[in-house]
């Protein structure tokens, strides 16, 4: 039981993968659905093209020996509400939602991450801008969704040219209407991620000022409720999951075409834009371990915006998070994943 979003010139699915992780949108699960039988239930919360697309595509919802059910959000600030509110169980978000999630002092749990690269978080301007590089933004006008990973984004990125998040004039915008801006000329730059990022380079609209590669951390999480994970039976049910997620993304790396292809329909993005966007960023994100580095990388975002007072106080983002399905992963500072053609 999915749907579809419908495409349009301008405007994006707001419901995209696990690095769409802005806004402040509430729950949409007229797209919800069961996979799976038995007599217990894991209730996931899932953003449009994201993990049961990508589980579905792999194989890896067959011989479940437990049900999943999936609610779908728009974004992850509104899907760690309802991991809050245990309505779900577990979910997928970027880097940056469980950051104001543990300054708001939700009860929630980081179980899980994926390191990959960072070249579509980007700090575009439109293709005959005058910008060429970062330091020039000073002063001008930069349209980012609040709380999401690209807000994050572009504050390392003008720290790295030396300015300060109050050295721009930042207009706060959800992507449909920061790409209205964008492309009606309203701001000078936009802070974004993929696939809006691929679809503003295919559509030749703009070109990357600065990207994120080595300026942010490049993670994403599946984020547990501490409730669901006091319980020994959805427990074991979070680890065969996130096994199954894992090899789904082992899968993505040595099919980008086929998930290309699949994550289009389940969007509504066009295959070229997808396919780009899965050899940008998607196909490079490899299952890594919940360790010291990661949190260390987290808290240094939660600071942030503590600093800029975005988060009320301080946050001890250590106290978020459950290492017990590291298994035997490699450390979260492992190089992603790059992608080749055959």
């Amino acid at each position: 039981m999915r749907r579809h979003l419908v495409p349009a010139a301008l405007l994006f699915p707001l419901t995209l993968l696990l690095a769409a992780c802005g806004g402040n949108s509430a729950a949409d699960t007229t797209g919800a659905g069961t996979d799976g039988k038995g007599s217990l239930t894991l209730n996931v919360g899932d953003q449009k093209g994201g993990s049961e697309a990508v589980l579905r595509a792999a194989g890896e919802l067959k011989n479940l020996d437990y049900k999943i059910k999936w609610s779908t959000f728009t974004s992850g600030p509104p899907l760690l509400e309802a991991v809050n509110a245990k309505a779900v169980d577990i979910g997928g978000v970027g880097n940056t939602p469980p950051v104001f999630a543990a300054g708001a002092g939700s009860k929630v749990s980081v179980v899980a991450a994926w390191h990959g690269t960072s070249k579509g978080e980007a700090i575009l301007v439109p293709k005959n801008s005058s910008l060429r590089k970062p330091e020039e933004l000073k002063g001008r006008s930069i349209a980012v969704a609040q709380g999401s990973s690209a807000h994050f984004q572009l504050i390392a990125s003008l720290k790295e040219a030396g300015l300060k998040l109050s050295d721009v004039k930042v207009k706060y915008l959800q992507p449909a209407d920061a790409l209205a801006a964008f492309t009606g000329g309203k701001v000078d730059a936009w802070a974004v991620w993929d696939p809006y990022t691929s679809q503003v380079l295919n559509a030749k609209q703009g070109r990357i000022l600065a990207d994120g590669d080595g300026v942010v951390n490049g993670l994403s999480f599946q984020v547990a409720a501490p409730s669901a994970l006091k319980d020994t039976k959805k427990a074991a049910a979070v680890k065969d999951y996130l096994e199954r997620l894992r090899r789904a993304q082992d899968w993505v790396y040595r099919h980008p075409d086929a998930w290309a292809k699949v994550w289009a329909k389940d969007t509504g993005l066009p295959y070229e834009v997808a396919l780009a966007s899965v050899k940008r960023t998607n196909a490079s994100r490899i299952a890594v371990a919940v360790d010291k580095p990661l949190i260390a990388s987290e808290q240094r975002i939660a600071d942030t915006f503590t600093e800029l007072k975005l988060i009320p106080g301080k946050v001890d983002f250590a106290a978020f998070v459950d290492t017990r399905f590291n298994g035997g992963l490699p450390p979260s500072t492992t190089t992603p994943r790059v992608y080749k053609d055959s």
